[in-house]
């Protein structure tokens, strides 16, 4: 069987393309897939149908955040230093996501539009007349930023520096984005740091100025809100606000950007539905963003850990085994979706697994994500009449996000 698997864990094999044959024959052939790890890691199991990471995802008391949700091991003193949302269980899950959630609730979201879509318009229009640009570094990279500063209440003139340590954060395993590639170079002296790196020192300074200054004068944006004590009179503590400040940083511009860059190739493959944007419905552009988003899957992987010995396909999952539920693999199952490696905007219903959909761990992002995309997809259609590639696409080298860092394409401006 190994002769049709390729080494999902190598950050080199995505870098010419997500191995969807491989996760297809494993979905077919072997849905709980054992995976050794190089390098000394003691391996995990693979989930790859979308029947079995929603059973995952759900099944908390089984299969738990708490020991990471990344592939590599940590020791208890790293689990614990390095802790945010995403690496923890109820009722403590429940209760910090209760503290943060209000700011990305959908009806807060909801009243987000008109910003967004001034800031699409404006990042947009900052390129009217250039024929060819980096899409990537010109439009995806810049609105998640502008808009991440203005939920953040910052310094547009900080927000470069911000997204570059974002970058070296969630981009750790590619050398165009860190020093500290955590598989070329030894970051042992990081490890309790977010991603193994001293960027993180950095960002967490800058998060205790910020917060710093919103004690003594709060303001309407959601770093005050995340000071502000619940009903019960619970609030975050120091190391919880700077680790969820860094994910921000890192999670809230990265995953959107890589999803926007998606979804413009899409249009481009399908001219068709370029033109066809102005005259669509609302729902219809929001069934073309949950498309893009099933489609293009930028969080490929999350990892649990086994709490108690348990079965899966015949398979026996022993405690403190590791499972990897790979979404990438979930939302191309064919025995879920129709024709699935079909882009289909009419999809319905289109249940995808990204974001952690369907699960506690749904990712808080996810409303605003919709709207930045569905909003920069409409402002690009009222200007462009026509896109094409200008050069070669490069992937972001990495086995956990599914990312293209580099696109050049050429415009036709209305």
């Amino acid at each position: 069987m190994t002769e049709h698997v390729l080494d999902i864990t190598n950050h080199d094999v995505y870098v010419e393309g997500v191995p969807h044959d491989t996760f297809r024959f494993l979905r077919e052939s072997d849905p709980v897939h054992w995976t050794p790890e190089p390098d000394g890691g003691r391996g995990f199991w693979s989930i790859t149908t979308h029947a079995d990471v929603l059973t995952a995802s759900r099944s908390t008391e089984t299969f738990s955040s708490r020991q990471g949700i990344r592939l590599e091991d940590m020791d208890p003193e790293e689990t614990e230093a390095r802790r945010t949302l995403m690496e923890m269980d109820a009722p403590e899950h429940t209760r910090l996501r209760r503290l943060v959630s209000r700011p990305f609730a959908p009806k807060s979201v909801a009243a987000y539009e008109d910003v967004v879509r001034e800031l699409a318009g404006q990042v947009l229009d900052a390129h009217r007349g250039e024929t060819e640009f980096d899409f990537v570094r010109a439009v995806a990279r810049e609105l998640p930023m502008r808009m991440l500063g203005r939920l953040l209440g910052l310094p547009e003139d900080d927000l470069e520096w911000l997204v570059r340590r974002g970058d070296a954060l969630i981009g750790n395993t590619d050398p165009d984005f860190t020093d500290y590639v955590v598989d070329q170079v030894d970051t042992s002296q990081y490890r309790l740091l977010p991603f193994r790196s001293p960027v993180a020192l950095e960002l967490f300074e800058y998060a205790n100025q910020a917060l710093a200054a919103r004690r003594l004068t709060p303001t309407h944006d959601v770093l005050s809100a995340l000071l502000e004590p619940t009903a019960d009179g619970e609030s975050l503590d120091d190391l919880a606000l700077k680790n969820f400040f860094t994910l921000m940083v890192a999670a809230g511009n990265d995953t959107t950007r890589y999803s926007m860059t998606s979804g413009l190739q899409t249009l481009i493959d399908r001219p068709e539905l370029l033109a066809a944007l102005p005259t669509m419905t609302l729902e219809q552009r929001k069934s073309l963003v949950e498309e893009m988003l099933r489609w293009a899957s930028v969080t490929m992987h999350f990892r649990r850990t086994v709490t108690h010995d348990t079965e899966l396909h015949g398979r026996q999952l022993r405690a403190g085994d590791k499972v990897v539920m790979w979404f990438i693999s979930a939302n191309y199952d064919e025995s879920h979706f129709a024709s699935p490696y079909d882009f289909n905007p009419e999809r319905s219903p289109n249940d995808h697994v990204t974001f952690g959909l369907h699960s506690p761990h749904l990712c808080l992002g996810a409303h605003l994500a919709r709207l930045e995309m569905r909003v920069l997809f409409e402002e690009i259609a009222a200007r462009w009449s026509r896109v094409v590639p200008a050069g070669e696409n490069e992937r972001l080298r990495s086995n956990f996000i599914n990312g293209v860092k580099r696109m050049p394409v050429a415009v036709t401006w209305r």
